[in-house]
């Protein structure tokens, strides 16, 4: 069993970890992750053991690090059960974490059902307004946008702005990611002046809460910029995704699955423009990402092969 001196230093740790991974800086936050764990190792709460796992999978899937991420939350959610019951709090967050490595591994099914279970949970328990309530329904319609079910997704995106904005007001920068990922359905939907709208406000109320190179920023600068792409704006929309990739590379690292979404939209607007060359080499880099990262049959590694085809058939 872990010395009584030992705990206060697991939370040292934990709060060290918080801390670092709000400052996107992933490898710390690991590190002293797994430090505390190695403390709580023997510690009779396992509650403790399962929270940290699933803290620790949610860092490997911010680093791409899919695999080792899954065999984390496998442990975690038993234990988490089997001390607290299936419905309870430190269930709920490893179901919703485990969903988004779901989604993020091109498997929905298996995602959606662990989200609606933690939201049938989380309602019974609280009623609407609550901000678990609010992350579920944010959860929920970013798979279905995954899954390029816009029209069924869109309803989840709203919910979790209106539940958000009642409990935080509109200018918290926890709405404007709410209302981000509500423009990117929006853009699937093609009301493009509604998600334009959303998306320029978001990055002002990120750049204001977080600064200029933050993770918020990097993605919704990305998603500005495919909004462009689509829109006929194409010397705009390659500044700011030259933006969004320059701050990705240096928060995520050069083989991240998000710098290759980046990677691959650079690629397609280089291809509209006739830029064959520059657009292969993006296009490569990208699905070399994706190929190393995701299965086989991911429709992330689909497009890109499909991409890179377009794109040789062009030339």
């Amino acid at each position: 069993m872990a010395s009584r001196t030992a705990i206060p230093e697991v939370q040292s740790l934990l709060r060290r970890a918080a801390a670092a991974e709000k400052r996107e800086r992933l490898a710390a936050a690991e590190s002293h992750l797994r430090g505390a764990l190695e403390l709580i190792v023997d510690h009779p709460a396992g509650a403790d053991h399962a929270l940290a796992w699933s803290r620790l999978g949610n860092l490997l899937r911010k680093q791409g690090r899919y695999p080792e991420a899954n065999a984390w939350f496998a442990r975690a959610l038993p234990l988490a059960e089997a001390l607290h019951g299936p419905t309870a709090g430190p269930v709920r967050t490893i179901l919703n974490n485990w969903a988004v490595l779901h989604k993020y591994q091109g498997r929905f099914a298996e995602g959606a059902r662990l989200y609606r279970r933690a939201l049938k949970a989380a309602l019974a328990e609280g009623g609407e307004d609550q901000a678990e309530v609010a992350t579920l329904h944010h959860n929920l319609g970013g798979l279905e946008h995954a899954r390029g079910r816009f029209a069924a997704g869109e309803p989840f995106a709203r919910k979790s702005v209106a539940i958000r904005r009642r409990l935080l007001g509109a200018k918290h920068p926890d709405v404007a990611a709410d209302a981000a990922a509500l423009a990117a359905i929006l853009v699937g939907l093609k009301q493009y002046a509604e998600a334009e709208r959303i998306y320029r406000r978001t990055l002002a109320v990120f750049r204001r809460a977080y600064g200029p190179a933050h993770y918020e920023v990097a993605v919704t600068l990305g998603n500005l910029a495919a909004l462009l792409h689509q829109t006929g704006r194409p010397r705009l929309a390659e500044r700011y995704y030259r933006q969004a990739l320059a701050q990705k590379e240096r928060l995520l690292g050069a083989g991240h699955v998000e710098l290759a979404v980046t990677l691959n939209n650079l690629a397609m607007l280089h291809q509209k423009q006739g830029q064959r060359a520059q657009a292969e080499v993006l296009c490569r880099r990208a699905l070399g990402i994706f190929a190393a990262a995701l299965p086989r049959r991911h429709p992330s590694v689909r497009q890109s092969r499909l991409n890179l085809g377009l794109i040789r058939q062009k030339g």
